[in-house]
């Protein structure tokens, strides 16, 4: 069984004026297998993040089927968790780093006490480089450091699945290299 499978997908969004809409992608099929580590290249705009929002269950396809371990991409099981990381951070401004991550953490392990969810938080928070940005909110932190928030919450629930949109675009190139390193050594 494939991990993602993408079977004759067409996305077309819609205009106002324009009963076509736009095409964003046409008749799309392709298959990664478990444990696969795939890129998607290609100029801007023909369709690359749609993609992704699609496996997300984000979008849902014009027409055509994705599926995620072989169920619809909404459904799929916490034994299957789909880490996501976009270009965009999309942080919740009112929480701290450590209340952004959190947050994904309790979402995924209710169950946790407090502690237990911050001492994961903090080994994670380690690890993207931003130990003792822990009490600061979005605003208070740069590009790429809203970035990392980001990409530390996509890792932190233990995704089988990681999907990443230009993830590392608006960190230095020395954080870029350490987080492409990193995530290797993770994905191994």
């Amino acid at each position: 069984m494939s991990a993602i499978a993408v079977d004759r997908v067409t996305k077309r969004f819609a205009l106002p004026g324009n009963p076509e809409g736009v095409l964003a992608l046409s008749e799309l099929s392709l298959a990664i297998a478990p444990g696969e580590f795939v890129a998607v290249l290609g100029p801007s705009g023909c369709g690359k993040s749609t993609l992704l929002r699609l496996v997300a269950a984000l979008e849902l396809p014009t027409s055509g089927s994705v599926t995620v371990n072989g169920a619809a991409p909404g459904r799929v099981s916490a034994n299957h968790a789909l880490g996501v990381a976009f270009q965009d951070h999309a942080l919740l401004p009112w929480l701290t780093v450590m209340g952004n991550i959190a947050f994904a953490v309790a979402s995924r392990w209710p169950s946790w006490p407090k502690t237990k969810v911050q001492e994961h938080v903090r080994k994670f928070i380690e690890l993207v480089g931003l130990k003792g940005s822990e009490d600061k909110r979005p605003a208070q932190l740069s590009g790429g450091m809203r970035q990392r928030v980001s990409i530390c919450r996509a890792l932190v629930d233990d995704p089988k699945l990681l999907l990443m949109d230009e993830p590392f675009g608006a960190l230095d190139a020395l954080t870029r290299d350490q987080l492409n390193v990193e995530l290797q050594r993770l994905w191994m």
